[in-house]
């Protein structure tokens, strides 16, 4: 009898240890994929043809579009990135790296275009002049508030 006892407490020991190593597992596996997603995520970036990434933002500099685009932002675009840009888990954070350095043709080809596979919608109904405010309105977040119309 004594020793099933123990070999009961050796087997829901064994049990333990295996569910706490897989969970370890687990947790780095999902950590890992949680970083290759948010990489690829901003991948379309780079699918952005030519012509797109090389447009220049006519309302670059202009105070302006960047409060025009800021209204707009918040009526069309902060559901899914959040009020301030940062991003939710519906929508990619325009604040990252990725976006900051994206040239103003590629950020308004993506917002024209949509990302349909990860459910960002395509805006190319909303006016054209309005979809710049947008742009100008992001590049007013980068870091020292730098609108320029290369993307630099």
């Amino acid at each position: 009898m004594k020793s099933a006892t123990w070999l009961r407490i050796a087997s829901c020991v064994a049990l333990a240890l295996a569910v706490i190593v897989s969970g370890i597992s687990v947790v780095g596996t999902s950590r890992a994929l949680a970083r290759e997603n948010q990489k690829s995520i901003y991948a379309i970036l780079n699918e952005a043809p030519e012509k797109a990434k090389t447009s220049q933002n006519p309302f670059a500099g202009v105070p302006e579009a960047v409060a025009a685009g800021g209204k707009l932002f918040e009526q069309h675009c902060a559901e899914c990135h959040g009020k301030k840009a940062g991003g939710t888990m519906r929508g990619a954070n325009l604040l990252s790296d990725e976006m900051q350095q994206a040239a103003p043709g590629t950020i308004f080809w993506v917002l024209t275009n949509g990302v349909v596979r990860r459910g960002m919608p395509v805006w190319s109904k909303l006016p054209e002049p309005q979809r710049w405010q947008i742009v100008t309105f992001l590049q007013s977040l980068r870091p020292g508030g730098a609108v320029s119309s290369t993307g630099k």
